[in-house]
């Protein structure tokens, strides 16, 4: 195989427009599987299901069954609309009996147990089999049967692993310990290579049941037996009467208007209102006056993403558990605004303490129809292949989400019984004019709330297309308070950036996100996908 070095890459895309359909998401095969749903009939929902499900299967480092999904829609009837499919912590799971599980595991003091990063304390109720059951059944045309079919094809048959997809699994190598597991994600005992042909016969068979008795298999039937052993075995509190009881949600998604556009974000438990916020400031202090490529223009918007990051990750969490401020008003980004007065902030810390949510893992994929249905979804287990677990001989690799989870009793994302957690997770939708819509998102931990503000700022402020407004160089700000950019960031920005008091580095390409979005722009489709992931865009 060829030498492959995944932060070079010269390849020119173009934005891709269709007549009937278009999909766009971080792997080839999974695009053509949403693709082949579509011309089989069914609308943009049937094939974001198929997209995810196959996304499972060909990027099953970032997703699958043992995670969950969110989607923010606009369908053919000029309904928007939102899906939270997340289940929470288990019953039993009260931070004492947690603390106490830890301290004894850890070998640690009572008083210094954390939450860990991985491991069975760190599964929550998993929600996308029931997510995508509800998205096909409430707004597709075809049964769970025709749309799984090209994942669970991909699962049996196999498939040739890409570039990006063979980096990450090679984390599986370390993370991996028990032997169903290994046997399940490192075929031949170690992490496929590039080009290499994989099957997973024991997802293939967990999805063939999923779309012959339904997603009350993984919640109430042997495969539900299956997780609950596996978290129990290891020492977690997962229960029967936690996966029985999950139930999906439709509900309002929130929204701002930014220079004109209508941007549509998922309301708490995720990270959504980050982003009005961020946009609101931004356009208060007009940031956009300034060109593309200039150290001012970053600054601004670096500046406006800290504060709402600052607010979002004290207060964002379950809106079940706490109250939490109106961030995303204009009333309260024009308050933020004038603290940014002087050259910049001297503190504007962030992130869920200890909730390693920096740099997670996650597949985005978006759709649009000839109908009008514009769809974009997101599935994750959190880091890399989750919490470790694999559930017996099911192939479901089970997802660690109840890491972001805080055991400091005081804090807004305490753990607490049946609590979802705080979701880094937001697919987005935005609204340009009467009747052109676009779905879109950007993947990656704390990257997603920075990467939906360039690529809107990108389209709406500079007019640019929409495979352009992806391969932009991006910058993002981070935990340690430096300021990342991309090795492609013009010439002269970065010491510019350190006149101004940030403390600039450079990451690799990997670090940015991984961006989708497709359109429709009175009637005409199109769109485009992420250069720095394996990703394709395609219509027809």
């Amino acid at each position: 195989m060829p030498t492959v070095d995944l932060d070079r890459f010269n390849s020119r895309r173009s934005t891709v427009y269709g007549q009937r359909g278009i999909v766009a998401t971080s792997q080839p095969l999974a695009s053509q599987a949403g693709i082949t749903v579509l011309q089989r009939g069914g609308n943009a929902f049937d094939a974001a299901v198929a997209t995810a499900a196959a996304l499972n299967v060909v990027e099953p480092t970032s997703t699958g069954l043992g995670g969950d999904v969110f989607a923010l829609y606009r369908t053919a009837d000029d309904d928007v609309g939102a899906m939270r499919s997340c289940g929470g912590a288990p019953a039993a799971a009260t931070r004492e009996r947690v603390r106490e599980a830890v301290a004894a595991e850890a070998g640690v003091d009572h008083a210094d147990a954390t939450m860990p990063e991985r491991g069975a304390h760190t599964v929550t109720v998993p929600g996308t089999a029931r997510g995508w059951e509800l998205t096909v059944e409430r707004f597709g045309r075809l049964s769970m049967e025709e749309v799984l079919a090209p994942a669970i094809r991909y699962a049996t048959e196999g498939y040739p692993v890409t570039e990006v997809v063979a980096a990450q699994w090679r984390h599986g190598e370390e993370l991996f310990a028990d032997e169903h597991a290994r046997e399940a994600y490192l075929p031949g005992g170690r992490a496929p290579t590039v080009g290499e042909r994989v099957r997973l016969p024991d997802l293939g068979r967990s999805l063939r049941r999923v779309a012959d008795e339904g997603a009350d298999v993984v919640y109430e039937g042997d495969i539900a037996e299956r997780i609950v052993t596996e978290v129990r075995a290891k020492g977690g509190l997962l229960a029967a009467d936690d996966l029985a009881s999950f139930e999906p949600e439709l509900l309002d998604p929130v929204s701002t208007t930014y220079n004109g556009a209508e941007v549509y974000e998922l309301p708490p438990n995720n990270q959504g209102l980050v982003v009005l916020e961020a946009l609101n400031i931004a356009g208060v202090r007009d940031a956009a006056r300034h060109p593309l490529h200039s150290p001012e223009r970053v600054h601004e918007f670096a500046e406006a993403t800290k504060l709402a990051f600052h607010d979002g990750h004290h207060y964002i969490t379950d809106p079940d558990y706490e109250e939490i401020p109106p961030l995303g008003s204009m009333e309260y980004a024009r308050r933020r605004a004038r603290e940014l007065d002087g050259e910049g902030l001297a503190d504007a810390s962030f992130g869920v303490p200890g909730a390693r949510a920096e740099d997670a893992d996650t597949v985005l994929l978006c759709v649009a129809d000839d109908e009008g249905n514009v769809v974009s979804y997101i599935n994750s287990r959190f880091a890399g292949f989750g919490s470790g677990l694999v559930a017996g001989d099911t192939g479901i690799a089970l997802q660690n989400r109840g890491a972001s989870f805080s055991l400091d009793a005081d804090h807004p994302n305490r753990l607490a019984p049946g609590k979802r957690p705080f979701h880094t997770l937001i697919p987005g939708l935005a609204r340009f004019g009467d009747d052109d819509w676009a779905a879109f998102g950007v993947m990656g931990g704390y990257m997603q709330p920075q990467g939906h503000v360039q690529v809107i700022s990108n389209l709406v402020d500079y007019d640019l297309s929409l495979q352009a407004a992806l391969d932009e160089p991006r910058w993002r700000y981070r935990e340690d308070d430096t300021l990342a950019l991309e090795e492609r960031v013009a010439d002269g920005i970065a010491p510019k950036l350190v006149r101004k008091g940030h403390d600039v580095r450079t990451l690799p390409a990997s670090q940015f996100g991984g961006a989708q979005i497709v359109r429709n722009e009175e009637g005409i489709l199109s769109g485009a996908t992420e250069p720095r992931k394996d990703g394709l865009a395609v219509g027809y």
